[in-house]
């Protein structure tokens, strides 16, 4: 190594010399030195005349050659094999143009082209590439999901499909106070048999949520103790993301503070963090693939899901839970979203407060749960003997650029987020016959999406499209993993739910793109699922029939 970096450094010595030279050349040929005899100087004239005949290019060439022949022998042994070209960059680099020495020293090494000076050859490294191998298919093999109608996925999309709506007053803490007083509560939540009880008086609601659904959704996916034994744990990852994390942990320690630092929960910090869910099911499970939480507000499940998904196709990973969880119907997360003047205030009808695409909403209703999917790669779900639910084709995301809460006034980055995942899975636009829309109730939000829709799809007969929030209100960031969920059921089932309370369609709104207030037969082709979050966040999914 020594000896390598002592010859590195001959060379760029070496060329320097060279280059000081030519830059010599025309002043020793057009002045004498003082005190030479003509004779001698006229002598000195035409060796130099001689020497310059060559262009520069050609002497440094030359001197290139003869330097890196033993090199060239070397290099042809050694793992990293490159020629002299190679190793010095393109030979453009060292051929004269018409541009002055002085100023092609000053210009910038354009990125990409090798200079003697920066190689270290100390530290080689071989990099080995992977051979090119067919795209790995992603297929759901498993479901779980938390929500106000249902804790396992036959009971949720049963109700759905019977338009029983889960939004009720709150009964959680006394909200006689708000303006807001309704949201989709779950009543009856126990994680007996899936989380320890010291954990479970611990840990924040959107943890244990998150652990109960994630469990259930490996349940579903028939991973038994004895097949967990059998899987590589190194290739199976969590991804599970939240929109607001542990609010209540995190309230309860605030409160605790204005006694005294003392009686701080000392779980407080990490309880709250939106990560800690996934991380807590991987120690659970032993899983030591890819494990991180993504919060991008209400598109979070949609951002986890895909990019769970792009891990199994890059080949890092063969299995993967994925999705979202949300606890904030407490009365930060309600005051908070009151004070926003983002919430329904149809107090006195409940089950009618959610109502999309009709011309009498006046804001969405908040709701909390959550929704894991379990993804995997092909040929492993069939190796194992997995039942599959549906195939993952793909999906994009977007940013509006343009307001906090708000949605672009031409649903520029939905159109553009729906156009790129299409072209992304490969899917033609008349393909996508049943669309799960973000429609939360709100009145900007639900016309935007639905213009956006007709954009992309409106040519489109057989078009369907609803709305699961019309029942269980938004569920914030685990919203896109229980409506996928409903998605790959009516894959699954041939069934799509209805919109319920949509009685007066708001003006422009054609309703026989809109489901009715019954469930209706479809063949699903393709679906797709939207989810859209505060920051202008757009993510849209596609799920297909496995073939």
């Amino acid at each position: 190594m020594a000896a390598s970096s002592l010859v590195c450094s001959w060379i760029v010595a070496a060329c320097m010399s060279v280059s000081c030279q030519n830059q010599q050349h025309s002043s020793l040929l057009s002045s004498k030195p003082p005190g030479s005899t003509n004779i001698r100087w006229a002598r000195k004239r035409r060796l130099l005349s001689k020497c310059n005949n060559a262009t520069t290019s050609n002497t440094i060439e030359a001197f290139m050659s003869s330097c890196l022949s033993p090199c060239d022998r070397y290099y042809t042994s050694h793992p990293l094999s490159l020629s002299s070209s190679d190793f010095f960059g393109a030979a453009s680099l060292f051929r004269s143009t018409n541009v002055p020495l002085a100023r092609r020293r000053r210009r910038p090494t354009p990125s990409g082209e090798a200079m003697a000076v920066a190689i270290q050859p100390s530290m080689e490294t071989v990099t080995k590439r992977k051979p090119p191998t067919k795209q790995r298919r992603v297929v759901v093999t498993g479901m779980g999901v938390e929500t106000p109608i249902g804790n396992n996925p036959n009971e949720f999309y049963n109700n759905l499909l019977e338009g029983v709506s889960g939004i009720s007053e709150i009964e959680a803490f006394d909200c006689s106070n708000y303006p807001t007083r309704i949201a989709g509560e779950i009543k009856n939540f126990s994680t007996n048999g899936w989380v320890a009880p010291k954990l479970s008086k611990r840990m924040d609601r959107f943890m244990l949520y998150m652990l109960t659904a994630g469990k259930k959704a490996l349940a579903d996916g028939g991973i038994t103790e004895d097949q967990m034994d059998e899987l590589d744990k190194s290739r199976c990852g969590v991804l599970i993301g939240s929109a607001m994390g542990g609010m209540k942990v995190f309230n309860d320690a605030i409160e605790a503070l204005r006694v005294s630092y003392r009686k701080m929960n000392p779980f407080c910090v990490p309880f709250a963090t939106t990560n800690m869910g996934s991380a807590m099911l991987a120690m659970d499970l032993g899983w030591m693939g890819p494990n991180y939480s993504i919060s991008t507000a209400c598109a979070t499940s949609n951002f986890c899901i895909l990019n769970a998904a792009n891990h199994i196709i890059r080949g890092e990973a063969d299995v993967m839970l994925c999705g979202g969880s949300d606890a904030v119907i407490i009365p930060i997360g309600l005051g908070g979203f009151v004070a926003c003047r983002a919430l329904s205030e149809r107090n006195n009808d409940p089950v009618k407060a959610s109502r999309p695409w009709d011309s009498g909403r006046d804001g969405f209703v908040m709701g909390e749960g959550a929704g894991v999917l379990l993804l995997e790669e092909l040929e492993h779900a069939k190796k194992r003997g997995a039942k599959i639910y549906a195939e993952f084709l793909g999906g994009s995301f977007t940013c509006d650029a343009y307001h906090m809460t708000e949605p672009h006034p031409q649903g520029t980055g939905v159109i553009l987020c729906i156009e790129k995942a299409l072209s992304q899975a490969g899917v033609a636009r008349e393909d996508v016959n049943y669309i799960n829309a973000h429609a939360t109730s709100t009145p900007a939000g639900d016309l935007k999406e639905y213009h956006a829709l007709l954009h992309c799809f409106g040519q489109n007969q057989e078009l369907r499209v609803n709305s699961t929030k019309s029942m269980i209100g938004h569920l914030l960031g685990a919203a896109g993993a229980v409506e996928a969920v409903a998605t790959v059921q009516a894959i699954r089932t041939g069934w799509i739910h209805p919109n319920i309370n949509l009685e007066n369609p708001d003006e422009g709104v054609d309703t026989k793109v809109l489901v009715g207030p019954k469930k209706e037969r479809l063949d699903v082709k393709v679906a797709l699922s939207n989810s859209f979050g505060f920051g202008g966040h757009n993510s849209s999914i596609l799920f297909a029939p496995f073939q």
